[in-house]
């Protein structure tokens, strides 16, 4: 490398090293300044769509803002205020008083009174933190319009935010970012010589935004901590090209959205039991190997698929159950990682099995007759102290007509498939209401 561009570049490290913005994270550095930068949510930030027209109207509706890490949601906050002209007050539910909440309250209240009415936006960062009654000391402000309040939260806020609150409020879905945004918002934050790495001189290779983002799954922020710390690896190294191997060896395996207990283990768990369900064991391992990458219960998946082998699987296979049970108790005496292997052969065997929900809808439409008051006296025949009760395995056919219930009813309608065809021909022998 010619001596001269050799200094040049190492007068461009050292003058980045010392930016202002030096000790800031990228992340931060590269928040959109409008809502023409901003990627992603086209669906509700597209051109047209109602939350931007409100915006760019000067209105900002009271709103939680819903999604995983790094979909953009803190930035869609701050540019409401930025867009519509309205002062930011802001806390964060994970350290905030009640206080400290009426104090942001009164606040508001202030500046409306100073800026000709204009209500401030009130932001409350990862809302579900606030309990009960930190929540309902906003609901007197949202009603009155002293505030316009904004919270964001990665969970269920349907689950986690107090009805009374929520009814006064819209929620948007945010989505996690399509693999094209994200490469655009690295591709800016790599070129941009003022708030980014465009100063450190350095050249990314062919598809490296694109590897970036496929690692990061949609999550802005961890795709530009990534592209930071694997770039200023590679100047500190005296590199110039930023490559994919440089990325993987900076910065690990790709990142997985979810942990146990948040909404995305469901939305996985949901995947893997309707994917067995409909008989895709592709997709069923797929699933199941999410949730193993993710450290989750190996327990908990395996309570699922009991259930599952008999909510879905029922009497068209009655070794299903036995096989997930077997799969269960293998597991627990096994343990991570050989417990994969039986877990893997467990999924794919109920993927394959034949399907019926019969017992399942017996049992429900059972409850179903005793919850509404239908409660049918024990035929005295059939009481401990009671007369006239027949033995059937006295009989050569090891069943004899009697009632055991005191009127006809049904509940059980057999399915067409596996073995249920056996137990449906063996029940119209024996009753009518079978046949």
């Amino acid at each position: 490398m010619p001596a001269d561009l050799f200094g040049e570049r190492e007068l461009q490290r050292e003058q980045a090293e010392r930016s202002p913005f030096a000790e800031t994270p990228l992340a931060e550095r590269m928040r959109p300044a409008s809502l023409d930068e901003y990627a992603g949510q086209r669906h509700i930030l597209g051109h047209g769509k109602p939350l931007r027209v409100l915006l760019e109207n000067g209105r900002a509706p009271s709103c939680i803002l819903y999604g995983n890490p790094g979909v953009g949601k803190t930035t869609l906050v701050r540019l409401m205020a930025s867009t519509t002209g309205r002062k930011l007050l802001e806390i964060n539910a994970v350290s905030a008083k009640v206080s400290q909440i009426r104090e942001m309250m009164s606040d508001a209240v202030s500046l409306k009174a100073n800026t000709a009415g204009k209500t401030a936006i009130a932001f409350v960062d990862e809302i579900y933190h606030l309990n009960s009654s930190q929540q309902n000391v906003l609901l007197p402000a949202v009603e009155r319009g002293d505030i316009i309040l904004v919270g964001t939260t990665s969970e269920n806020p349907w689950f986690e935010i107090n009805k009374t609150l929520l009814s006064r409020m819209i929620v948007y879905t945010l989505q996690p970012l399509e693999a094209n945004d994200v490469a655009e918002i690295l591709e800016r934050a790599m070129a941009d010589e003022s708030r980014g790495l465009g100063r450190l001189g350095l050249v990314a290779e062919d598809g490296v935004f694109a590897h970036i983002a496929e690692l990061t799954a949609g999550d802005a922020r961890q795709a530009l901590t990534r592209l930071e710390t694997a770039a200023a690896s590679v100047a500190m190294s005296g590199g110039h090209r930023l490559t994919a191997e440089a990325v993987d060896e900076a910065t690990g395996r790709q990142t997985l959205r979810y942990d146990r207990s948040s909404t995305d283990h469901y939305a996985v768990i949901s995947a893997l039991i309707k994917s067995v369900r409909g008989s895709d064991p592709d997709a069923a391992l797929y699933w199941l190997a999410r949730m193993l990458a993710s450290g989750d219960d190996v327990r908990f998946i395996c309570r699922r698929l009991c259930i599952l082998a008999a909510e879905d699987i029922g009497l068209a296979d009655p070794n299903a159950l036995i096989f997930a049970e077997a799969a269960a108790s293998a597991c627990d005496r096994v343990g991570l990682p050989e417990a994969k292997l039986i877990l893997g052969e467990a999924v794919i065997y109920l993927a394959a099995a034949p399907k019926s929900n019969s017992a399942y809808l017996a049992i429900s439409a059972a409850e179903a007759a005793v919850t509404s008051g239908d409660i049918m006296e024990v035929p005295s025949h059939l009481r401990n102290d009671g007369q006239g009760y027949v033995y059937p395995h006295d009989d050569p056919r090891h069943w004899v007509p009697q009632n055991y219930l005191p009127k006809r009813s049904r509940f059980y309608f057999p399915g067409e498939i596996g073995a249920e065809l056996r137990i449906a021909e063996r029940l119209k022998r024996f009753w009518k209401r079978f046949q």
